[in-house]
């Protein structure tokens, strides 16, 4: 089964600058592309840091008691000075789901998208990691379909599968109790699930028997 990877939502149409970008350029981008945040990249295309609308305010407009810059002034006017660093970035073959976490665990509007050497390769933003959200519902039927055979081992006459707006319901049997755990949390975790209700039973309840003999084979 394969996950929505980051390469397959993110842009490759990226508005960068460079460390030596004067402060007001960077200002501009960020206006005329209506965008919150430019990566900064090195002269390998590499990234060094993120320059955020929140920078950009916090360095236009210093507090009551703070200077308009610091000793390194020549920096402080340009990207390099105000930006944000080390960047946080993620790898383009990372799953969207990964993505999504990373950015509500960071609060972060977008991700710049990176390979193995830390190179630029796209951008990837909150509204491109909902479209994950907008699959079909019978390209999320047939693939919870996959899951139940492959996994529960069930027929696919055994198991009653309904999806209305990403909401999962289940029905009907499966061979054996323990792999309801398994194929549920699958379940769960394919992109464009929202919810699972499962009304799954079990012709097999192979739980405590399994326990019985795990203790039979410990015993001397």
């Amino acid at each position: 089964m394969k996950s929505l990877k980051v390469a397959d939502l993110m842009s490759d149409e990226v508005v960068s600058v460079a460390p030596g970008t004067a402060f007001k350029d960077v200002a501009k981008l960020l206006a005329q592309y209506d965008i919150s945040g430019v990566p900064v990249l090195d002269e390998e295309d590499r990234v060094v840091g993120v320059v955020s609308q929140t920078d950009v305010l916090a360095h236009a407009a210093p507090g009551p008691h703070e200077p308009p810059y610091d000793g390194t002034r020549g920096r402080a006017t340009t990207a390099g000075g105000i930006m944000s660093a080390p960047a946080v970035t993620v790898l383009a073959g990372e799953t969207a789901v990964g993505a999504a976490r990373l950015m509500t665990r960071r609060g972060i509007e977008r991700l710049p998208v990176v390979d193995e050497e830390d190179r630029l390769v796209g951008i990837v933003t909150r509204r491109d990691l909902l479209r994950m959200f907008l699959r079909p519902d019978s390209e999320i039927r047939r693939r919870v379909q996959d899951v139940l055979r492959d996994v529960a081992g069930a027929p696919a006459d055994d198991i009653e599968v309904h999806v209305v707006d990403g909401v999962v319901t289940l029905g009907g049997t499966v061979p054996r109790v323990s792999r309801l755990p398994v194929v549920l949390g699958l379940v769960e975790r394919l992109d464009g699930v929202v919810a699972v209700a499962s009304h799954i039973t079990a012709r097999t309840d192979d739980t405590s028997t399994a326990g019985a003999g795990h203790l039979r084979h410990a015993m001397p």
